[in-house]
């Protein structure tokens, strides 16, 4: 874990990456409650900035822990975005996001 936390630059692109993912699963979600124009431009937008910053990421570091930093980043950030929008999250699902970001931590150690 500290290998990129270490570099703020991959810090940084991990961050940019998971934002691209959550904002465009927020996109969908918008798009699911028949906003499709503003959905649409999220989408693109989340998705190309996720691609972007991932592909500068991969030419720095291995894919399994870059992968696993950005979902559970992403992770936090969506769950996050779940509780702003009203959504409610199960006991269950709190668990699960601990243990993806707990899987993060195991795997870069």
């Amino acid at each position: 874990m500290t290998q990129w936390i270490s570099h703020p630059g991959l810090a940084g692109l991990i961050l940019l990456s998971a934002i691209g993912y959550a904002a465009a699963t927020a996109g969908i979600k918008l798009a699911s409650h028949g906003q499709f124009l503003p959905a649409s431009g999220l989408v693109l937008c989340g998705f190309s900035l996720a691609a972007v910053s991932e592909t500068s990421l991969l030419r720095q570091s291995n894919l399994a822990v870059i992968y696993l930093a950005i979902v559970a980043l992403e992770t936090l950030l969506v769950m996050g975005l779940a509780l702003l929008l009203g959504d409610k999250l199960s006991t269950l699902q709190l668990i699960g996001g601990v243990m993806v970001v707990s899987g993060l931590a195991l795997v870069s150690s």
